[in-house]
């Protein structure tokens, strides 16, 4: 079938979903979500082929891999999209004219979304579930790394659509060519919104060639600024956790910016990082303070690449500043505006820190690691948006949504 013909199907098929109630689409979503545990096996064999075509050097390997925990926690979200109260329908603004016109706003899907991303199968799962409570049809563009695995989740999810008897195209998977990514992205009247989601080269692409609305979940440089004034065991705790917890996700650390005043705690606030052989790339005056406290083998001096760098790895670096304003110019600078956090005792401290960073999430005393619509309580995420028309932050069921209004009247007519 031509893409455009299955981009069809789908605009058809959202149409039939917004007469579907929300009570049937909470037990979709919850079977889908039992399906997913059940079909276990199967997935993480499909899985695994795609496994196998990768080097487990790759930072997106561990992208790519599902386990049967990991696929317990895709359920699990997904029961808690179920559990949530629907976007759609919420009365925004209401208002009776003069004339007696009845006007209200209110929320409504956007139609058909388009999502491009990478080696993740997990947002195969995730995507679906929160377009289907918010209404929407989605499309999906997966990368070629993830083939097998997006083919065989969608598979288990068109099954039970089908046992619904929901019209499986609301859920519809392209060929992994790139002639299809070219179709999607300029699908005037079939498709209504494009998301992408992976490395900042994928989603500068789909941003400069779309010629559909974008919303740009972008790549995520995160920053840690330890103040003159920060605890060290929190310090430790946070450090730790934001680059170790998952390395190769986008809310994983990046750079540590430390008040020169403290270098003294820097082998203290980097004490846990060998458990995991994070390589530190550290500058002029960091490098110091670390060496012969951190495995040499660890531990390299920073380069001018060191700084703006997505990792997706075990590795970070470390940066020195005199004061708060200059670990604000850094995180400026450098920032790709998705997390940063900063550690300290002081108010002040922390309500400049507020005030003046530039980025979606700003953590005080906290790990970048809870950027998620999950740990934001938002069930899943579609993604993180770095920009900041529409949606900004993890993006879940109320971001998945627009507005329509809707005027009652008894037989008014405009007068000249």
């Amino acid at each position: 079938m031509k893409v455009k013909e299955q981009l069809g199907l789908v605009l058809k098929a959202s149409r039939k979903l917004n007469l579907v109630s929300v009570e049937k689409i909470n037990t979709v979503l919850e079977d889908i979500a039992s399906a997913a545990i059940e079909n276990t096996a199967f997935i993480l064999q499909e899985n695994a082929k795609d496994l196998s075509r990768m080097d487990p050097a790759d930072p997106k390997h561990d992208r790519l891999m599902l386990t049967a925990e990991r696929i317990k926690g895709i359920a699990s979200d997904i029961s808690n999209v179920a559990s949530l109260p629907s976007p759609l329908a919420r009365v925004l603004s209401q208002t009776t004219r003069p004339n007696g016109l009845q006007i209200k706003k209110i929320t409504v899907p956007f139609g058909v979304i388009g999502i491009i991303y990478e080696a993740r199968p997990n947002v195969t799962f995730d995507v679906f579930s929160l377009c289907l409570k918010s209404g929407n049809a989605c499309v999906l563009k997966g990368g070629s790394d993830a083939g097998d695995s997006n083919i065989a989740i969608v598979k288990v999810i068109r099954e039970v659509l089908r046992k619904h008897e929901l019209d499986e195209n609301i859920l519809s998977l392209l060929p992994n060519d790139r002639e299809a990514t070219n179709e999607l992205l300029h699908a005037h009247g079939l498709v209504d919104l494009i998301i992408p989601r992976g490395s900042q080269s994928l989603i500068n692409f789909v941003r400069e060639n779309s010629t559909i609305p974008v919303i740009e979940t972008g790549a995520g440089i995160c920053h840690t600024y330890f103040d003159e004034f920060g605890d060290a065991a929190k310090g430790q705790a946070i450090v730790n956790n934001a680059k170790t917890r998952r390395p190769s996700v986008c809310n994983a650390l990046d750079c540590l910016i430390i008040h020169e005043k403290r270098l003294n705690d820097l082998p203290e606030l980097t004490k846990l990082l060998p458990e995991s052989n994070v390589v530190i790339y550290a500058d002029e005056k960091a490098y110091p303070a670390l060496e012969g406290k951190y495995p040499s083998r660890l531990l390299e001096h920073a380069t001018g690449e060191s700084f703006g760098t997505e990792f997706l790895s075990y590795k970070m670096s470390v940066k020195t500043v005199s004061d708060l304003d200059e670990a604000l110019d850094h995180i400026a600078l450098y920032s790709s505006k998705h997390s940063e956090a900063i550690v300290s005792e002081n108010v002040v401290a922390l309500e400049i820190f507020r005030k003046s960073v530039d980025a979606a999430a700003v953590y005080c005393n906290a790990s970048t690691a809870f950027t998620d619509g999950a740990q934001f309580g938002l069930g899943a995420e579609i993604g993180i948006s770095t920009q900041k028309l529409h949606a900004r932050g993890p993006m879940a069921l109320e971001e998945l949504t627009s507005y329509k209004w809707i005027i009652e009247g008894d037989g008014q007519i405009r007068q000249k």
